[in-house]
Order: C-alpha cells, then sequence, then structure tokens
C-alpha cells in the first residue's frame, strides 16, 4: 500500500503544482475574484493532502497500520471531490458543481479522524 500512496501522493503534488502554476500565470487575469478564490482553495487543499498522504505511506507500511489505508483512500478520494469540483466550478462557472465540494470536505474530515483513531490506538 506505502508504493500506491506514495505514487497518488506524487500525481496529487505535480498536478497541484501545476494546477496552480496555470491559476497564477493563465487565469488570474480571467477569472473572477470569487471564482479565482475557489480555484486557489482547491490547489491548497490538494497539495495539503498530497503531504498528507506520503504521511499516510509511512503509516502503512508499519506492522500495524491501523486506520491508515482508510484515510490514504479518504483523502485521495478528497482531492478528487473536493479539489477537482472547486476547479470545475471555477472554469466553468457552473455553480451546482460547488454542490459536490462538500463532499470532498467530508471525506479529508474522515481521513482526518481515521489518522487521529489510528495514533490513539493502544
Amino acid at each position: 500500500m506505502d508504493r500506491i500512496f506514495i505514487g497518488i501522493a506524487s500525481v496529487a503534488g505535480f498536478l497541484g503544482v501545476a494546477a496552480g502554476a496555470f491559476g497564477a500565470h493563465a487565469l488570474k487575469a480571467r477569472l473572477d475574484p470569487d471564482l479565482m478564490a475557489a480555484y486557489q482553495t482547491g490547489v491548497q487543499y490538494q497539495l495539503v493532502h498530497a503531504v498528507a498522504l506520503l504521511g499516510v505511506a509511512w503509516l502503512t507500511s508499519r506492522p500495524d497500520p491501523g486506520l491508515s489505508v482508510l484515510a490514504g483512500w479518504m483523502f485521495t478520494g478528497g482531492i478528487v471531490l473536493f479539489s477537482f469540483s472547486l476547479y470545475a466550478l471555477a472554469l466553468t462557472g457552473v455553480r451546482p458543481l460547488g454542490m459536490i465540494t462538500p463532499v470532498g470536505g467530508v471525506a479529508f474530515l474522515v481521513g482526518w479522524g481515521c489518522l487521529a483513531c489510528t495514533a490513539l490506538r493502544p
């Protein structure tokens, strides 16, 4: 599992940096400030959770990974649902896409909860 999460983290990090650069150079002058803010939030959360996935990869390589595998999948799902829905919202202006974003946020919260449970286990 550790190699899978390192791979996902690497792709998420790469795409997050690329999305950030695209936003800063190609979109900043074209998007309304509220849509640009949504786009930047997607980038920020994607990059934070790419780093979190590296920690998950380390935890899954341990003999007793606890709920870290579930945390990794929740972070992955959160990136897709949260960040990518914000990218789609910003690029298309279709406001109903924003209804997907909270589902991704819940996935992030579940992932962090899983990590907390892993740490608190005896």
